[in-house]
């Protein structure tokens, strides 16, 4: 396994991150704890996780397990320090947690506060090392969006320099020791790292943001705030939600896939998405690499990349993912790549 530091933090964190969004509808619990254990064991130190989670679908019943699966393994192997937990509060743009209870998801300090103590709760841990916004209080581009073209917050937006108070307390009770971003915006992360700079405030630590083959906006702004400012990105989505495995080419949708239990996800749905990830997926077969390997092996080999968020649903899925630490790309590779992405740039953003 490969590290790097996380952020100005001081935490060195495995390239490969594990992440669970699948557990409590796609995986049991046991599957869960199994891959913990095998992850852990192959130098994996760094989970992520999500108080909204899972997501397939969202539904009151479910929310919530995720984290209570990771906290039944915390609480029955002791293993505590041994690795960087990172979860997140549900921002209003997408997760309904708070909803479900009776409640709204704007990001102010209530809120906040509910959310930490209730993923401490199921987490049966006392701190959390990365706490991060899932989603802006604000209207930005996601999900297919290429741009803003109007502000239109939704009502009750709360400012980002409440909501950055109110990590900040979190950070100076104990609860969090890190804070991060996740699905922002340059003009986000700039706010963020401005309040602190100004105000004393706590620091974000990382952004975590899709980023793929079939994603590569990040390069384009946001890259340099990584790479200069040391807000390290935590790439989820590095399969595009399994289009770049090549199990959907053809219109194939296999029964147990994402695509088959998450339909209402359209971000992959591009006219341009099937095409581009054959071209992916047939330099993959060129170069003698599972279609996989070659598009997580891409994001770990990006400088601005610290972790890679690979999630999986069976063992075999794992594997694939913690063993692309071992692959690095031929210059030959990278270069087919780069032309692939000159004619068909960002086919999902």
């Amino acid at each position: 396994m490969l590290y790097r530091k996380l952020g100005r933090t001081g935490l060195d964190v495995s390239v490969i991150c594990l992440g669970t969004m699948t557990w409590g509808s796609q995986n049991t619990e046991a599957e869960a704890h199994a891959q913990l254990d095998y992850a852990l064991a192959q130098g994996v130190n760094f989970i992520d996780t999500a108080e909204g989670y899972p997501v397939t679908p969202v539904s009151a019943e479910t929310t919530g397990k995720t984290e209570e699966y990771i906290g039944s393994w915390i609480a029955g192997r002791g293993k505590r320090d041994d690795f960087i937990l990172a979860t997140k509060v549900a921002g209003p743009s997408r997760d309904p947690v708070r909803q479900f209870r009776g409640g709204n998801n704007h990001l102010d300090r209530r809120n906040i506060g509910l959310a930490v103590d209730a993923s401490l709760k199921r987490l049966q841990t006392d701190y959390i090392d990365l706490y991060q916004v899932h989603w802006p209080d604000r209207k930005v581009p996601s999900f297919g969006a290429r741009g803003l073209t109007e502000l239109a917050d939704p009502e009750g937006t709360v400012p980002i320099a409440e909501t950055l108070d109110a990590l900040t307390d979190l950070v100076k009770a104990g609860k969090v020791r890190h804070i991060g971003v996740s699905n922002e915006t340059a003009w986000g992360v700039a706010e963020y790292l401005r309040l602190s700079r100004d105000h004393a405030q706590a620091r974000i630590a990382s952004i975590q943001n899709a980023y793929s083959l079939l994603n590569r906006q990040f390069e384009a702004g946001l890259s340099e705030f990584s790479l200069r400012e040391d807000v390290s990105l935590l790439a989820y989505s590095p399969l595009a939600s399994g289009n770049l495995t090549g199990k959907y080419l053809g219109g194939v949708i296999p029964a147990g896939s994402r695509r088959a239990v998450a339909s209402q996800f359209v971000r992959y749905d591009s006219p341009q998405q099937p095409e581009a990830s054959a071209r992916y997926v047939a330099i993959a077969h060129a170069f003698g690499l599972d279609p996989a390997t070659l598009a997580l092996a891409f994001v770990n080999s990006r400088p601005f990349v610290t972790s890679n968020i690979i999630g999986a649903t069976s063992p075999e899925q794992l594997r694939t993912a913690i063993a692309s630490i071992d692959v690095t790309l031929p210059d030959e590779a990278l270069a087919a790549i780069e032309a692939v992405n000159r004619i068909l740039p960002d086919p999902c953003p």
